[in-house]
């Protein structure tokens, strides 16, 4: 799944934050406000490739079925989970969260890269 994933989000440094990449994954919460109000349940965006969308589905499909206790990721969605929250809210919470952790350690990766030229 590591190759696919990469091949959906293509080039990293495209994304200016890491707001950026979960916006374009379409694993963001959507915008439900006015001036007057604002909603508190909101569905995702879902904009962006779905075949991103559904590798991010099996790689959280992955991390549920392996349970490592150590990963932040399996905490998070274990916790979600534990909260009662519906299967399709912890999934694509959990994949918002892995994509932030994703950009951060590749971003991270690559200006050691830069440092060490």
């Amino acid at each position: 799944l590591g190759p696919q994933l990469m091949a959906e989000i293509g080039d990293v440094t495209r994304f200016v934050h890491r707001g950026s990449i979960t916006a374009f994954a379409g694993v963001d919460p959507g915008a439900n406000q006015s001036s007057e109000r604002e909603a508190k349940s909101v569905r995702t965006s879902k904009s962006g490739p779905p075949e991103l969308r559904r590798t991010l589905f099996l790689v959280m499909d992955g991390l549920l079925k392996s349970m490592p206790q150590d990963d932040p990721v399996y905490q998070f969605i274990d916790k979600k989970r534990a909260e009662g929250k519906p299967y399709l809210v912890y999934m694509t919470a959990g994949a918002n969260k892995f994509l932030r952790i994703y950009y951060g350690r590749v971003k991270e990766y690559l200006a050691s890269l830069e440092t060490a030229d």
